[in-house]
């Protein structure tokens, strides 16, 4: 799933060791989402946007997968 996290993080001038602590989940997580690579959970994509105060719309992207 795309994202703007990365956008949004470095607006804020936060490293992705900020963003980690300040939504409780390891560097790694924030790593491996701003990197396309791990589609948050539900709760998590809410803590974020939450964060960031925009909708969870505003910073993932859903793309339907073609089967």
């Amino acid at each position: 799933m795309k994202n703007y996290l990365e956008t949004y993080r470095t607006q804020k001038g936060w490293t992705q060791q900020d963003l980690a602590e300040r939504v409780e989940v390891s560097r790694q997580t924030i790593i491996s989402l701003e990197g396309g690579r791990y589609n948050p959970s539900i709760l998590l994509a809410f803590r974020l946007a939450k964060l960031f105060e925009v909708t969870i719309e505003d910073l993932f992207i859903y793309e339907e997968e073609v089967l």
